[in-house]
């Protein structure tokens, strides 16, 4: 179907089809927990959102001290890994309301590690990143590393020392998940928009996948349309994985919600720096709503183009066609974009992200618009509320259901153990109805929720 461009439209981002969830499906009951109140030294209760901002001014003030963070989801609380047994030291992290654990690695001895896997084992196939709930460096091999290449990881890690890195196999390969039925569209390459932005010049923008933005320059909304958007920047592979791309016409105005189908949208209201142990969902035209946990940071993967620095790792599924793709909490937190990984929504497997907070401040960009609010209006999903299906239950609608939302890969294996994981080609389904119809990117929502897989959906 031909696209027609609306002038002045209001942009929201529309990255995937929820066909298999109620139309608030995607957040949780009790979702926004807030701080307690008491005894200032006792551990307090912290929303998602709130943690990574506690945790870097605690970064701040300890110094070598400070060993990393995690988020401890079962008990609302923020874990600060120390070296040594200084008081001083843990009366700052209680006077925080968070919890001190003594640990062995020092954020500079996991460093130096993670510099010796660079030099030494810089492999397609390889990924490495820190997990603080471990304090070790987690590298994990795909299927294409086999013999010497295996032998030289396995010995680089051993020489790494005792309690330093593991190394786990997945059965997948780690590619970028750039095919099949997707949102946008730029040439014979499909993606997924990730979160409306203003460029640093005041333009309407939006940020995706490097990785999509070096493949082409221009980018559609339905696959035949005209061009409504140009990459400005792009990143892939090197320092990340991203992109801002400008809406063509100057008068488009955005928003920044997530659309989750059925006229139901999650206003985004930050960007936020992720956090081990956080519960993340993430939105991608090919398979849809799936949920998880951030296993690791700073994480490095050799994909067959080239190394990319400096992202996340979750146990969240995610298949060909969702790259670039919104990673966000339930309480409004953009997280990170889709990057790749391997494994699949059936089988599970270990997924990359690139952080929203470095790539606006790489492009120059902020979040959202003056306007941030509009577009959301009656149809925007209620964070307190406690009758929508459990987000655990088959979230994306091309998933097997019997399959759980955040893939089958175990949060407690931290950013490691993908066993299972199928080949990432050819996704997990037919992608040529992915994007169903994209007469939705010009007007009517009522589709989203099901086959519409529009990057960009004009709302009055």
């Amino acid at each position: 179907m031909s696209h027609k461009r609306i002038p002045k439209r209001k942009a929201a981002i529309a990255v995937g089809s929820v066909a298999a969830l109620g139309a608030a499906a995607l957040l949780l009951p009790h979702a926004n927990a807030s701080q307690s109140h008491g005894d200032d030294a006792a551990p307090r209760t912290f929303k998602a959102t709130d943690v990574s901002g506690v945790a870097n001014m605690l970064a701040t003030q300890l110094g070598d001290a400070f060993a990393g963070s995690y988020y401890d989801a079962a008990k609302k609380q923020l874990v600060i890994n120390v070296v040594g047994n200084n008081s001083n030291v843990v009366n700052q992290i209680e006077q925080a309301g968070a919890v001190a654990h003594q640990v062995q690695n020092s954020t500079s001895a996991l460093q130096a590690a993670a510099k010796t896997l660079k030099a030494d084992a810089t492999i397609p196939g390889t990924a490495w990143a820190v997990d603080p709930k471990t304090n070790q460096i987690q590298v994990t091999a795909d299927s294409t590393v086999t013999g010497g290449k295996w032998n030289t990881v396995e010995s680089t890690v051993k020489n790494l020392g005792s309690g330093v890195a593991t190394l786990k196999k997945s059965s997948g390969t780690f590619k970028t998940f750039v095919d099949g039925g997707d949102a946008i569209f730029g040439g014979n390459v499909r993606c997924s928009l990730g979160f409306n932005v203003t460029a640093g010049d005041g333009t309407p923008a939006f940020l995706t996948a490097g990785h999509c933005g070096v493949a082409a320059a221009k980018w559609s909304d339905s696959q035949t349309g005209a061009s409504i958007a140009t990459v400005d920047q792009a990143t892939f592979p090197g320092n990340g994985d991203f992109a801002l791309v400008k809406y063509d016409d100057p008068a488009t105005q955005t928003n920044s919600a997530v659309n989750v189908g059925n006229g139901q949208s999650v206003q985004i209201n930050a960007a936020v720096d992720a956090t081990v142990g956080t519960q993340v969902f993430r939105m991608g035209s090919t398979t849809g709503l799936h949920n998880g946990n951030v296993t690791g940071l700073d994480a490095t993967v050799n994909y067959p183009e080239g190394t990319v620095t400096g992202l996340i790792q979750t146990d969240v599924c995610a298949e060909a066609g969702d790259s670039g793709g919104s990673l966000f909490t339930q309480d409004g937190g953009a997280v990170g974009l889709t990057s790749g990984g391997s494994g699949d929504c059936t089988a599970g497997g270990e997924t990359f992200f690139q952080p929203v907070t470095t790539a606006l401040a790489a492009v120059g960009a902020t979040l959202g618009a003056g306007d941030a609010g509009a577009g959301a209006g009656a149809g925007a999903a209620d964070p307190s509320a406690g009758g929508a299906a459990d987000p655990s239950a088959s979230a994306g609608g091309a998933a097997d259901p019997s399959a759980s939302a955040g893939g089958a890969a175990d949060p407690s294996a931290g950013a490691s153990d993908a066993a299972g994981a199928g080949d990432q080609a050819g996704g997990a389904a037919d992608q040529s109805g992915a994007a169903g119809d994209q007469s939705g990117a010009a007007g009517d929502q009522s589709g989203a929720g099901m086959n519409d897989g529009s990057g960009v959906v004009a709302t009055p």
